[in-house]
């Protein structure tokens, strides 16, 4: 099966040093979604602009999404479906919920969606992530009926983090790549 990733950036892009510009300069069967305004995030056009990329997808495909992207992937799959779609590796949620976790600007991706995803899903998490307490991640895998996996101290896992390639990412992207097949 040749499986493609589908990149999904958070708030503000994945700068040049965020992991998943290194997987997509990496990964030749990646695609990375870009978003009209990175700044301004509007819930209806993040969804609208994800829907397109996914209609023109031809491949089997895992969602790779970052922070607020987490967010994006539940409200698109809650009212959209493509069977293309095989999974989704989810990493850092940022909770759109929290105003003293999160900035006003994201607000509009509130509430969190929590119901259990049609495809298999990772949620990776970190202890000292300032976007969302520890505790609400492993909410949010439990409800999403995601697989959990803690990698420690790591911040936002993001361009801060300064993981480069994140080879621990890559083996967690190669473990739901093996459960779906």
């Amino acid at each position: 099966m040749e499986t493609q990733l589908l990149i999904l950036p958070g708030l503000g892009n994945s700068g040049e040093k965020h992991w998943q510009t290194f997987w997509h300069e990496k990964f030749k069967n990646s695609i990375r979604l870009v978003q009209d305004n990175w700044d301004e995030p509007v819930r209806e056009d993040w969804i609208f602009r994800l829907n397109e990329a996914v209609s023109k997808l031809e491949n089997p495909t895992i969602l790779v999404a970052h922070s607020l992207a987490v967010s994006l992937v539940l409200h698109w799959a809650e009212t959209h479906s493509n069977k293309n779609i095989i999974g989704a590796l989810l990493v850092a949620p940022a909770d759109v919920d929290s105003p003293e976790h999160t900035p006003d600007i994201i607000r509009n991706f509130s509430p969190m969606p929590l119901y259990k995803l049609p495809f298999p899903s990772i949620v990776v998490a970190s202890e000292n992530d300032p976007y969302a307490l520890f505790e609400r991640k492993q909410y949010f895998a439990e409800k999403w009926g995601s697989d959990f996996v803690n990698v420690g101290q790591q911040g936002h896992i993001n361009s801060d983090s300064d993981l480069k390639y994140w080879e621990e990412g890559q083996v967690i992207l190669q473990q739901l790549i093996s459960k779906i097949k």
